[in-house]
């Protein structure tokens, strides 16, 4: 017999501070569930375990954001050997002067996770009770099931089961997934696979390559964004091998720069095709370009092609403008 669905009036509803919980201050907020994205060898497993070491031992994450919420923590991790992740781990707690037996991290040591399968969400969410961990990393998302990730109603069933564990135990949990080729304006659009993942996300973390290091940009649902930063993966040194955070990116998107140069040198309207030829770039990037210097007033668009505006701007531009 169906039965009606709960409700309570809404000033029975209990009140929440307005200030933002977190579970990594900035970078993830409480028992928030979300993505590290970027393309390929852009170290995102490296930042998750980087993540999981700061909450399982309550330092702080790339030495500067602190632990506000800190627990055990569970992880799978699927394309690595377990030795892999444990030397992984251990480095990383070299790095803050810790033993591996002083962290209250766990690993998944199933040969496969398939959050598709009945069984295997069933010991799952046993293992998330008995454990109860602050946070649930799970890295890669494409190897957690055999669903068409394009498809809306594939991943909405798997991104609503995922929102139930996080819902039903309280914790954070952290998504390791692949950007798509197409850059977009947005890093979360260029989430491969259905949109529906993007409008799941209440923090997301996006690595790109940028040179020899890596620009992480932060994003949430309910709180502000920090300034973009640059990161680099330490080694070789004969120091263990760990994430180091250089600095924020407060430089000029470099791309767009070398648009405004060749407008300078050509004197003329160019159009997009020239301008994509002169710069041996995708369409998709250089579209990018081209709409932040046009939303900051640094370039215009003509029916001739695209120009610098009349009045000269000798200063670089300015991402905080």
């Amino acid at each position: 017999m169906t039965t009606a669905l709960d409700t309570l009036p809404i000033h029975a509803v209990q009140q929440q501070p307005t200030q933002t919980a977190w579970l990594v201050q900035h970078l993830w907020s409480a028992a928030a569930v979300g993505v590290i994205g970027g393309p390929p060898k852009a170290c995102k497993s490296w930042l998750g375990l980087e993540m999981a070491v700061a909450v399982a031992s309550g330092t702080a994450c790339l030495q500067r954001f602190q632990v506000d919420t800190p627990g055990p923590v569970v992880a799978y991790l699927a394309e690595d050997a377990l030795h892999a992740v444990r030397n992984r781990v251990d480095q990383l707690c070299q790095h803050r002067g810790l033993s591996l037996d002083q962290l209250d991290l766990h690993v998944v040591t199933a040969p496969s996770l398939r959050l598709d399968l009945e069984q295997d969400r069933e010991a799952l969410e046993q293992t998330l009770t008995a454990l109860k961990p602050k946070m649930l990393l799970l890295d890669p998302l494409v190897r957690l099931h055999r669903l068409d990730e394009n498809s809306a109603a594939d991943i909405s069933g798997l991104l609503g089961f995922l929102r139930h564990l996080n819902r039903q135990h309280d914790l954070a949990i952290v998504l390791v997934h692949h950007m798509a080729k197409r850059a977009r304006q947005d890093p979360g659009m260029a989430l491969r696979g259905s949109s529906d993942l993007f409008a799941w996300i209440d923090s997301g973390c996006y690595l790109g390559r940028r040179g020899e290091q890596l620009r992480l940009t932060v994003q949430h649902r309910a709180a502000p964004a920090p300034e973009p930063m640059l990161l680099k993966l330490a080694r070789g040194d004969g120091q263990p091998c760990r994430l180091l955070l250089e600095g924020n990116d407060t430089g000029p998107p470099p791309l767009a720069e070398a648009v405004r140069h060749q407008l300078r040198q050509a004197g003329q309207p160019c159009s997009r095709a020239a301008l994509r030829q002169m710069l041996r770039v995708n369409n998709a990037r250089l579209g990018q370009a081209l709409s932040t210097l046009e939303e900051r007033g640094l370039a215009s668009r003509t029916p001739q092609g695209w120009t610098l505006p009349d009045t000269p701007h000798d200063t670089k531009l300015n991402p905080n403008d």
